[in-house]
């Protein structure tokens, strides 16, 4: 064991899908692409106004309160964390402070503390300093209120995790929860999902009580929040580097700052942008403008009524697929890549249970029909919204292989032609003469040939190498222009062989 234990909480933000934002009316548009055009008195803290619920935004948290098995709040309300920074046009953050509307729970192994809901801030736009008329020009910062007020969940675990890998598995898992739910899009690229990471190494001690099975137990060191982490190979990179940098600090007898830290992805490290603020420093208290919410008077909102709402949760997706017999990795790409994934939901419907046939379709969907697709990525953007083959063309392409009517080699070639031009497979396959053969005259004729014109590879054989047959094999394959039943093939040349 080493003699420095890393201790890791996390804290992720995910812009929730809905009409309007938190509180007022405005559009929420991730997609908007001119600043300050959905904005209105009400997100903009003009004088006078007064916001309202989002009823959707607060079913949504619920619903993923339900997901994770926590405890929904029977009371919640909303408070004003209150600070002054340009992107904050009220002077104050509308969110949860001592009644959350969800919490405990578990994801991917890791307890969650809470889940709570609050509006997000503007924008805020950093411009490169710049040389203009002789003289330079410090850089300026401009701000969007469009994102100002958007709803905005917030979920924090317990620190509990000791790993960058344990922690970027968790927040993936968050990001396909939220999708299955149609919570939020949680595309980090957009900004829609937000993650910090509380890290903290300490040193490895013995104490009394130890843990369960008499291991030692590590105490919490000093906690430094990262931010600006826009990826999860981001912040599995810079909690990394975060345990290595305090590890160092500590190895030379010093302590480490309680502080927030950013991350540079072009320095590959993490570097100090302001002291830590306490909960104090935000001065909570409740906000006077809206009223609290008695969840257990809107039958809507009950676990009961969320728990019929619920999809097929990812976790519950994978275990079935690996139920099947589809291969760890694969049923992971179907969870995940949500075109695929109901691709291949469409393909197990036709296939009616066909053991054999889904573990062949898998094999050619995660392999053959993934490369297609990044293929046409490449070409015409975007695989992830379309998949250019219908389920039923594939099933045909699955079925003609399973009864060995087609080569793998062939059943390739035909899920890229059918790809490409929608043509039907079975057609393609009877017009290009690709039906698998595996006897007749002209078959044995091709075997007869390529034993002839390759005496040596005959003779490599005839000595006990196994490979000179795989590439006869090869030849009458490309002689055949792919039809040839590669079992008969061998049958027959070892016959002819002798």
């Amino acid at each position: 064991m080493s003699e420095y234990v890393p201790t890791i909480g996390l804290e992720i933000h995910a812009e929730l899908k809905t009409q309007t934002k938190m509180f007022c009316c405005s559009k929420n548009d991730a997609d908007a692409t001119e600043p300050n055009v959905n904005i209105c008195p009400v997100c903009m803290a003009h004088p006078g106004t007064l916001p309202v619920i989002n009823y959707d935004a607060v079913r949504h948290v619920l619903r993923v309160g339900v997901a994770l098995g926590a405890k929904l709040a029977d009371y919640t309300e909303f408070d004003r964390k209150n600070y002054f920074y340009p992107d904050l046009p009220k002077g104050y953050q509308l969110s949860q402070y001592e009644y959350p509307l969800v919490s405990g729970g578990e994801l991917n192994g890791v307890e969650v503390t809470r889940v709570h809901l609050e509006e997000d801030t503007a924008s805020s736009m950093h411009s490169d300093a710049s040389v203009g008329a002789g003289e330079e020009i410090s850089g300026a910062t401009t701000i969007d209120y469009n994102r100002a007020g958007v709803p905005l969940m917030e979920l924090v675990t317990e620190p509990v995790i000791k790993s960058s890998r344990q922690a970027g598995d968790f927040a993936r898992e968050l990001q396909t929860l939220l999708r299955y739910l149609d919570a939020s899009e949680a595309n980090m690229e957009k900004g829609q999902m937000r993650v910090e990471a509380n890290v903290s190494v300490a040193k490895v001690v013995e104490e009394t009580p130890l843990r369960s099975g008499g291991e030692e137990s590590p105490r919490l060191g000093t906690k430094v929040e990262i931010k600006n982490l826009n990826s999860f190979r981001a912040m599995e990179r810079a909690v990394e580097y975060e345990i290595r940098r305090q590890t160092a600090i500590l190895e030379k007898g010093e302590r480490v700052v309680q502080e927030t830290r950013g991350w540079d992805e072009g320095k590959q490290a993490t570097f100090p942008q302001r002291v830590k603020e306490g909960s104090a420093d935000y001065r909570y208290f409740p906000d006077p403008d809206l009223p609290s919410l008695k969840l257990s008077e809107l039958p809507d909102l009950s676990t009961a009524s969320l728990s019929g709402t619920m999809p097929e949760l990812p976790w519950e997706r994978r275990e079935r697929y690996l139920g099947l017999g589809i291969k760890s990795d694969d049923a992971q790409l179907y969870v995940q890549e949500s075109a695929l994934g109901s691709f291949f939901e469409e393909v197990l419907e036709l296939l009616k249970g066909d053991e054999t046939r889904i573990l062949l379709a898998s094999n050619y969907v995660a392999n053959d029909l993934v490369k297609i697709m990044r293929d046409i990525e490449k070409r015409d953007s975007g695989y992830q919204s379309k998949i250019s083959i219908s389920a039923e063309n594939f099933r045909k392409i699955i079925d003609m292989v399973a009864d060995k009517r087609i080569s793998s080699r062939t059943a390739k070639d035909l899920l890229v032609e059918t790809a490409k031009s929608g043509r039907d497979p079975e057609e393609a396959a009877k017009s290009e003469n690709l039906y698998q053969v595996s006897a007749g005259s002209d078959f044995e004729a091709v075997v007869m040939d390529v034993i002839s014109k390759n005496p040596a590879v005959v003779g490599d054989f005839r000595g006990g190498k196994a490979a000179a047959l795989e590439y006869l094999v090869g030849q009458c394959m490309k002689a055949l222009k792919g039809a040839g039943d590669p079992v008969s093939l061998r049958q027959l040349l070892k016959e002819k062989i002798g």
